[in-house]
């Protein structure tokens, strides 16, 4: 898996970087279909925003969040990609399962 984690108006320290790093290890365990994963971490007034694409096998993920605390933004923004990525996940199971025939 590729991780980028960049900042916009913020400077990413390497607690911040390692944090993120943590995290989106977990999706590693849904699925061994991940590519790349790009992290962008922004600060806009007062409000801490995360958002990440991630690259997966015939798709590209893609969630943001807005929270006062940066790693709070973070375990938000780690849970919406775990979300998608076991939708993700179980749609492609769901679809090659259709052509089976029914045994009664």
């Amino acid at each position: 898996m590729n991780l980028t984690v960049t900042g916009h108006h913020v400077d990413v320290t390497s607690s911040m970087r390692n944090y993120v790093t943590e995290k989106m290890e977990r999706l590693q365990r849904h699925s061994d279909n991940v590519f790349g994963v790009h992290v962008i971490l922004s600060v806009e007034k007062m409000r801490q925003k995360a958002e990440a694409t991630i690259q997966v096998s015939g798709n590209t993920l893609y969630a943001d969040t807005t929270e006062p605390d940066m790693y709070a933004a973070i375990d938000l923004l780690t849970d919406k990609l775990d979300r998608q990525l076991i939708r993700h996940k179980e749609k492609l199971k769901a679809h090659r399962r259709t052509g089976e025939p029914v045994l009664e």
